[in-house]
């Protein structure tokens, strides 16, 4: 208690009183939203270059962030900063330990909480990985043998095309006739082998254990090394030790271990491979070595391919996700991972850890009127709702409450992201189940390093150093308002679809053993699928979707005709049209269907997976098909057959809204969404029967009982939802919340004319002089100073009240670069950062009024005159900075950022009806 009074005092001394009382402030009672918490607020990744770190830096910077409303912080370390060399801490080092634990108390004092990394950079790896437990993968060497012909030679791997040592396993003999012989045991010293094809024609194949030689990428000082074998218990056993030691030292935890994508490559195999494929395939793998290396598409060979990809999956699983977990949550911890990327059942993966990640790349098109998207600026995004959906389905089927979203990578190029186009974006994940955004993110950097300060190179930069910091606590606030009620209660999707994962590990893939489900391309293993089509047309269709695995099939139980599972119960599981299903599979299903479960079939599986006595299987599958009488359904009848068994979609979507639904206490919430280009007004239809509607603007926190309708089982809500808004809507048995005023337009908009005074407040290089425009334009457009100029100006002018009697009144700014607080004869209203740059003002005075407008803008142009002045600020190692395109980051090719106040500014009058 004494250090952490002490560290408020301190704190307050540095940066003033606010943030303390805003932490110890009591609830406002009338305010309807849950309590906003550390994990309701936004997290964000915090980016430690070389650990060069101390604690006064620490201090203020997870203070800066406290006060802008992040809620924790991730820590990852990263490659250095030149001329920093001698203020790096090696990772894990007594030096980093006390500096982590000191870490830890301040972000506790500040309400905070902290995650890490285990280890520096990504994937795990460094120095202490020894060889035998670094990523491992299948070496062979083919030699062919005619009939008398003899192989003598030492056999080692072609070193032509393998660069790293390998162990040899197995010499296995394949004769033309099908018969096989394990030369293993002929070998002499040194691995010589004499042997002569004395009755036939024969393949000889080689197979090693090899390494991929793979280092961790953008490691922090002592943490250089192999990445991990992450199909071996053994290994991870082995790499947590050094972890196991600090953490014993160590007076502080931390909340959350991150795993972060997998980006282990080529890593297709681990030494125990054989053993472990044997007892989880049924049958002896080097028999079929020829199938499995097979460079056409066949039927045998590509089940035994299919085998090895499930065995690796199983590994993956079984032997390095789900100890991981256990050993974090023995410590103390818990688990946050991106399943993404690896090569096994992605629904299996997420699952295995507390708190399963997705992630969001690049950026995303929305039909939002003023909502920019400059081709020049961006790369295509990644964030698929279907690919999404399979972190938080893993979620909500093994009732884990949270699924995180590294949010925002590369949503624009450096210093051109705007906080209006982070806002779709996170709106697109909250659609999708996602409940707990993590920012990409933040760089740690001290006083010392000036403007624009440490940088990350894939970031949006959410630092104090970038502008868009200045009105930052309003996302955040978004976010945290989303997000609070994003966590309560329990998610409320009715339908499950089952993922038919032994499809894709059955397809050839030009005869790639080593195959990921990349975010990167869902265009070889999810679009165009049967699964794809049925998600969509089910999502479409306004129906709850989550998605179920072989393993989750096999956990189900029913209940008065739900489907139960360790995180709820569900309605439907429909199974898209499939070619491979596993027998047990198929069997649970017929179980759970005769046991009263809704089970819809689009088709019926062909064939079991797998070479294990698959014709004897096959015949026995198809026995249990033609003995069920299960009917398919079309693709376009499913629908229909879903609410023929009492079943009913969210036919809000047919107004073009999107929804995601969750149940607290019996009571639904939906938060909905209007990425359509046009205003919705009408009474949308929400499937329960509701006595009140709550309706909560979370971006300006206005709430009010919303006018309904009832019809049956229907309750119809009255929304006028702008494009780019988003609500939610909560019903309630008894409610005293005040009637939501509904405003309508009843004039034309006024233009706000005349002379307007701008002058620069905040930024650099240099401020402005002060200037009086007549019409508003960029300030790029007010001289060389004003070009370069990236940060805060002042926009003042006076307009006379129209004549008109109004309720309120509604500032619409026009086009702002980027973002706006907005004061009212010197009244705080509001600030607009994000489309539709409006605000409701409330009453004006009879006459004269004031307004003043503080505008900010993109950092892009400062940066862009610091390169052209020839100054050097990309001083990092490694990387170094590179642009969206991975290409060499030169700011002075950019045309100059419009910036400001662009317009035209407008007042409408509007009426309470």
């Amino acid at each position: 208690m004494y250090k952490k009074t002490l560290l408020f005092l301190l704190l307050a001394s540095m940066i003033g009183q606010e943030f303390v009382a805003q932490e110890n402030s009591s609830l406002d009672k009338s305010n309807p939203f849950p309590e906003i918490t550390n994990t309701t607020k936004p997290w964000t990744r915090w980016w430690w270059m070389g650990n060069a770190v101390d604690k006064e830096n620490i201090l203020k910077n997870l203070a800066k962030l406290q006060k802008a409303g992040i809620g924790g912080v991730e820590i990852t370390p990263i490659y250095g900063v030149k001329g920093e060399e001698e203020n790096y801490l090696d990772y894990l080092s007594p030096e980093y330990m006390e500096v982590l634990d000191y870490t830890i108390r301040t972000a506790d004092s500040l309400g905070m909480e902290v995650d890490m990394v285990l280890g520096t950079g990504w994937p795990y790896g460094g120095p202490h990985v020894s060889r035998e437990h670094a990523a491992t993968k299948l070496v062979t060497r083919k030699f062919d043998l005619k009939k008398g012909q003899r192989l003598k030679e030492k056999i080692t791997v072609d070193t032509s095309k393998e660069k790293q040592p390998a162990n040899l396993l197995y010499v296995l003999a394949y004769a033309e006739n099908g018969d096989f012989k394990d030369l293993t045991n002929k070998l002499e010293k040194d691995n010589f082998l004499n042997w002569k094809a004395k009755d036939s024609n024969y393949k000889i194949y080689a197979v090693f254990t090899g390494k991929t030689g793979q280092q961790v990428k953008r490691a922090a000082p002592g943490g250089q090394g192999y990445t991990l074998d992450h199909y071996s218990k053994k290994a991870l056993e082995a790499y947590v030790e050094p972890f196991d030691e600090a953490f014993s030292n160590s007076s502080e935890k931390v909340r959350a271990i991150f795993n972060d994508s997998y980006e282990v490559y080529g890593t297709d195999f681990t030494a125990a491979f054989f053993k472990e494929f044997e007892e989880r395939r049924g049958y002896d793998l080097k028999p079929y070595i020829p199938h499995l290396l097979e460079e056409s598409s066949a039927e045998e060979a590509n089940r035994v391919k299919s085998d090895y990809r499930e065995t690796i999956s199983d590994l993956l699983l079984e032997e390095f996700n789900k100890p991981w977990t256990a050993w974090a949550n023995n410590h103390g911890f818990k688990t946050r991972l991106q399943a993404h990327g690896s090569p096994g059942n992605l629904l299996d993966m997420y699952a295995a850890a507390d708190i399963p990640e997705c992630e969001t790349f690049g950026s995303m098109p929305f039909d939002i009127p003023g909502l920019r998207r400059e081709k020049e600026d961006i790369r295509e995004g990644d964030a698929d709702p279907v690919m999404l959906k399979f972190s938080s389905s893993a979620a909500h089927i093994a009732g884990k409450p949270l699924t995180s979203s590294e949010s925002f990578t590369w949503l624009r190029d450096h210093f051109k992201t705007a906080l209006s186009q982070t806002k779709p974006e996170a709106e697109e994940l909250f659609l999708n189940g996602i409940n707990h955004m993590f920012l990409h993110g933040t760089t740690y950097s001290p006083e010392r390093a000036g403007w624009p300060g440490w940088k990350f190179y894939a970031s949006v930069n959410f630092s104090p150093n970038n502008t868009i910091w200045e009105d930052a606590p309003q996302l955040f606030s978004y976010i945290a308002n989303c997000q609070s009620m994003l966590q309560s209660g329990k998610p409320d999707n009715e339908n499950l679809v089952y993922w038919p994962i032994h499809d894709e590990w059955n397809k050839f893939h030009d005869g790639k053993l080593f195959f990921q489900f990349k975010i990167h391309s869902l265009d070889e293993w999810l679009h165009g699928t049967s699964f794809y089509k049925v998600t969509q047309e089910m999502m479409n269709k306004g129906f709850g979707v989550d998605f179920i695995s072989d393993r989750f099939i096999a956990e189900a139980t029913v209940r008065d005709g739900l489907i139960q599972l360790p995180g709820g119960d569900f309605k439907s599981l429909v199974i898209p049209n499939s070619d491979k299903m596993p027998l047990e599979t198929l069997k649970k299903l017929l179980e759970l269907k005769e046991q009263g479960a809704k089970i819809i079939f689009e088709g019926l599986p062909e064939s079991v997976p797998g070479m294990y006595k698959y014709k004897e299987q096959n015949r026995e599958l198809q026995a249990l098909l033609q003995n069920s009488s299960i009917q398919t359904v079309e693709l376009s009848q499913l629908s229909d057959e879903l609410k023929n068994s009492g079943i009913s979609p969210e036919i809000l979507v047919d107004t073009g809204l999107k929804y995601i639904r969750r149940e607290v206490d019996a009571e639904k919430i939906y938060f909905v969404v209007n990425h359509t280009s046009e205003a919705i007004k009408e009474y949308i239809p929400l499937q329960t029967k509701a006595e009140n509607v709550i309706m909560f603007d979370p971006l300006t926190g206005r709430h009010g009982k919303a006018e309904i309708k009832t019809e049956g089982n229907i309750t119809k809500v009255r929304v006028n939802i702008a494009s780019g808004e988003s609500f939610f809507l909560k019903t309630e048995e008894n409610t005293t919340v005040t009637p939501w005023k509904y405003y309508e337009p009843v004039g034309n908009p006024l233009d706000i004319t005349g002379e307007w005074k701008i002058s620069f407040e905040k930024g650099g290089p240099e401020l402005p002089s002060d200037k009086q425009i007549n019409k508003l334009e960029s300030w790029t457009e007010l001289g060389d100073d004003a070009e370069a100029f990236s940060g805060t100006a002042v926009y003042e002018t006076q307009f006379n009240k129209p004549d008109f009697d109004a309720d309120s009144w509604q500032l619409n700014l026009g086009d702002v670069r980027e973002s706006a607080q907005v004061w009212i004869n010197d009244e705080y209203v509001g600030t607009a950062w994000s489309v539709p740059f409006k605000l409701i003002i409330g009453n004006l005075n009879k006459g004269q009024n004031t307004l003043k407008i503080k505008v900010t803008n993109l950092a892009a142009n400062r940066i862009r005159a610091k390169e052209q002045r020839g100054e050097e600020w990309k001083i990092f190692h490694e990387i170094n900075m590179v642009d969206k395109d991975y290409q060499e980051f030169d700011a002075t090719k950019w045309d100059a950022m419009p910036s400001g106040l662009l317009g035209p500014v407008t007042i409408t009058p509007l009426e309470e009806k």
